[in-house]
């Protein structure tokens, strides 16, 4: 077949860190049979199958840069864990969204969240003089270098309405637990983990040295998130260019508060509960036990694994971008997980990532099941029994 776009060679794909390994690729299809497109149906379970994506360049990449081909990957990592050859496989997708990006092939949807960081510093179209509205009625402090902790608090739960509830109930729950630390405010960027995802490299960059430019001159040593994504990219990613820190998710900092006796909880029953690990706390940072023991520790929960949990775990399909895209009932991966928490027999499905909560919540309400199951992030859970 012709290349209708000869410039993009697979030799161009080696721009980001790990991609030359597309070269030890055997052609055995384990990727693809891992995928959790193949659990669905829709055409991006037909249109993307990731042994394919991964040789694009050999053809030219017209014609697959929908939504539904380069775009579909949620860049869950489950790929990654099972190839016996150690490929890059999401390194290899990334930057080949990358050249796409470079000459303004992406879907429309993800040109309205690169704008919106270009002119505000967060992908929500949110005023950055609103990035601190989520605090509401809380008192949170301001960071100083006395400060042991800043606080991240991810862009999502700074200017979606469900998601600020999440930053509140986890300063609450740090305050409780009498955590030092505190808001830089209005000056903060996004981390650009899904702009980077995205293949708008330019744009990552230009966020992450104005944030590590910012912290490191505030003196930060110290970050906990409350998200997972920007725990990968703080700590994987920026120390490329700078940012050295020591980051936490705060599901750590409290499941070390509690077993020191800093955190008490108290107050209603919890019941039978059961976690969603999400791709980027789980596989991408392997930390499945914090908020787990946050979990058992709640007054009177019963904790009710998952069929697939942990490693094993199904992306929500939030991941890579995909949270800003539109995918149709029926060919959410988030069904599947509601499915398997009413199988369960737990009443409260809870997961750690605001991501997570609007994939979860969404098919939740798309499958009818509020009666039987309530989606909760694990900050909420605690911060009531503060």
């Amino acid at each position: 077949m012709e290349a209708r776009i000869p410039f993009l060679e697979v030799s161009d794909a080696i721009i980001y860190s790990g991609a030359e390994t597309l070269y030890w690729c055997m052609q055995c299809g384990l990727c693809t049979g891992t995928c959790p497109y193949r659990l669905v149906p829709g055409p991006a379970s037909e249109e993307f199958n990731i042994r394919l994506v991964q040789h694009l360049g050999q053809l030219g990449l017209e014609g697959f840069e929908s939504e539904n081909c380069l775009f579909a990957c949620t860049t869950c990592r489950a790929c990654v864990d099972v190839c016996p050859r150690g490929v890059e496989i999401i390194n290899n997708v990334v930057g080949m969204r990358r050249m796409l990006a470079e000459v303004g092939t992406i879907p429309p949807s993800l040109k309205t969240i690169a704008g919106s960081l270009h002119s505000q510093g967060n992908p929500w179209s949110g005023p950055r003089d609103q990035r601190t509205a989520w605090i509401k009625d809380v008192e949170i402090p301001t960071f100083s270098e006395q400060t042991e902790y800043f606080l991240f608090v991810c862009c999502t739960s700074c200017f979606d309405a469900r998601s600020q509830n999440i930053a509140r109930s986890v300063a609450k729950a740090l305050t409780a637990a009498g955590i030092s630390f505190g808001i830089i405010g209005n000056e903060e960027s996004c981390c650009g983990e899904t702009i980077r995802k995205v293949g708008d490299e330019q744009l990552f960059q230009n966020l992450a040295q104005a944030n590590i430019q910012l912290y490191n001159g505030k003196g930060v040593k110290k970050i906990i998130v409350t998200s997972p994504h920007c725990l990968y990219t703080f700590k994987n990613e920026y120390p490329e260019f700078g940012g050295e820190w020591e980051v936490f998710h705060y599901s750590e900092i409290l499941a070390s508060a509690l077993s020191e006796g800093k955190l008490k909880l108290s107050g209603s029953n919890a019941g039978a509960v059961t976690f969603h690990d999400p791709c980027y706390l789980g596989r991408h940072t392997k930390l499945y036990d914090p908020p787990r023991e946050l979990l058992r520790n709640l007054p009177g929960a019963e904790l009710m694994e998952l069929a697939r949990t942990k490693n094993k775990s199904v992306c929500c399909q939030g991941g890579g971008g995909r949270v800003w895209m539109e995918t149709a009932a029926g060919e959410r991966f988030a069904e599947l997980r509601i499915h398997e928490a009413v199988a369960s027999g737990a009443k409260t499905l809870v997961t750690a990532c605001p991501y997570c909560i609007t994939m979860l919540e969404d098919s939740l309400k798309v499958l009818g099941k509020q009666d039987e199951l309530a989606v909760k992030e694990l900050s909420e859970l605690v911060a009531e029994r503060t």
